[in-house]
C-alpha cells in the first residue's frame, strides 16, 4: 500500500473498502445459499445492483467516450465477471468454506501476473514464478487437508471452482484497467450489473434451479446486501482504485481478502481451520510474499 502522496489516499481507501466488502460477500453468499438456490441468489444480486444504477444511467450516457473495438472489450470484461466468475463462485460456495475461498483469492495477483506474461508479453521474474508455484502448492494442500462438513461437502472441488473464478477475475482486471482510461469506473460497474441480470435470468429459471416459495429474512437481506452494497460498493471502489493506480499495485490489495474472510468466517459462521490447513494457508501467504518483486513494485509506484 502506498501513502507517498495525498492523491494516493482516496484510491487506497477505496481499494481497502473493496477488499473488506468482497471478504464479507463470501459470508453473505453462504447465508443466502442456505435458503435459496444459488442461481436465484446471483440473479437477485444483479437485479438489485442494476436497480441501484438506473438513477445514474442518464449521466453515464452523456459522458461516454466510445471507440471502435471497445464493445468487444466490454463484452469480454462482463463475460469474465460477473458471468463466468459467479457461476464458478456459486459452485465453490456450496462445496467449500468461506475461509478457504478467501485463501484461494490470495492467488489472484499471481494469476494476473501470469496472464499478463502469457497474453501481454509482460516480463515475469523467476522469483514471481517461484512464488506462484508455492502459492498453488499451498492452495492444493489446503484443499487436500480440508475436512468435509455439512456446509462444505467437497472442499477440494469447491476450491478448484474458486480457482477458476480467480482466472476469470484476472481477465476482468486486465481488461478493466484498459477501459478505465476512458470510461467511468461506476459506468463499467453498471454494465457488469446489467449484463449479469440478463445473463443469470434464464439460469435462474432453468428446471434445475429452484425458485423460492417463501422469503426468509436473513437470506433475503443477504441478497440485498450483495447487490446494493457489495456489487455496487466493492466493484465501484475497486474500479475507481484501478483507474488511479497501476494494476499490479491495485491487485496487491486482494491479498487482504483472505485475512478479512477468515476473521468473518470465524466470527459469523463459526468456521475454523485444522492444523494442516493453517500450515497450508501459511504456504499460500509465503508464495504471495515471495512473488513480490521489489524492483517491479518500485517501477509500478513510479507510474503513479
Amino acid at each position: 500500500m502506498v501513502f507517498s502522496s495525498r492523491r494516493n489516499w482516496l484510491p487506497t481507501i477505496s481499494l481497502l473498502t473493496a477488499t473488506v466488502l468482497w471478504a464479507s460477500s463470501f459470508i453473505a453468499l453462504k447465508l443466502a445459499f442456505r435458503s435459496y438456490d444459488p442461481m436465484f441468489v446471483i440473479f437477485g444480486r444483479m437485479v438489485v445492483a442494476s436497480a441501484c444504477f438506473l438513477f445514474f444511467l442518464p449521466g453515464f450516457l452523456k459522458k461516454l467516450d466510445y471507440r471502435r473495438g471497445d464493445i468487444r472489450r466490454i463484452t469480454f470484461m462482463a463475460l469474465c465477471e460477473p458471468c463466468l466468475y459467479f457461476i464458478f463462485e456459486a459452485k465453490a460456495v456450496v462445496n467449500t468454506t468461506a475461509s478457504q475461498m478467501g485463501m484461494i483469492c490470495a492467488t489472484l495477483p499471481l494469476i494476473v501476473a501470469v496472464v499478463a506474461w502469457i497474453f501481454l508479453k509482460e516480463t515475469i521474474s523467476r522469483r514471481m514464478l517461484a512464488g506462484f508455484v508455492l502459492a498453488i502448492v499451498g492452495a492444493c494442500w489446503l484443499s487436500i487437508s480440508a475436512e468435509a462438513s455439512q456446509d462444505a461437502p467437497n472442499p477440494a472441488l469447491g476450491n478448484f471452482f474458486e480457482f477458476l473464478a480467480m482466472v476469470c477475475a484476472a481477465g476482468y482486471i486486465t481488461t478493466c484497467k484498459y477501459l478505465t482510461s476512458r470510461y467511468s469506473p461506476f459506468f463499467l460497474t453498471a454494465i457488469q450489473a446489467f449484463v449479469g441480470a440478463v445473463f443469470f435470468l434464464p439460469l435462474a429459471l432453468f428446471p434445475e434451479s429452484t425458485l423460492p416459495t417463501t422469503f426468509e429474512g436473513t437470506a433475503t437481506g443477504a441478497v440485498v446486501y450483495l447487490g446494493a452494497v457489495v456489487t455496487l460498493g466493492a466493484y465501484g471502489c475497486y474500479n475507481y482504485g484501478v483507474s488511479k493506480l497501476p494494476a499490479s499495485q491495485a491487485t496487491a490489495f486482494i491479498n487482504l481478502i483472505p485475512v478479512f474472510t477468515i476473521i468473518m468466517g470465524w466470527l459469523i459462521l463459526g468456521e475454523k481451520f485444522n492444523f494442516m490447513q493453517y500450515l497450508a494457508a501459511a504456504t499460500v501467504f509465503a508464495g504471495v510474499i515471495l512473488s513480490q518483486d521489489n524492483a517491479g513494485r518500485e517501477a509500478a509506484v513510479s507510474e503513479v
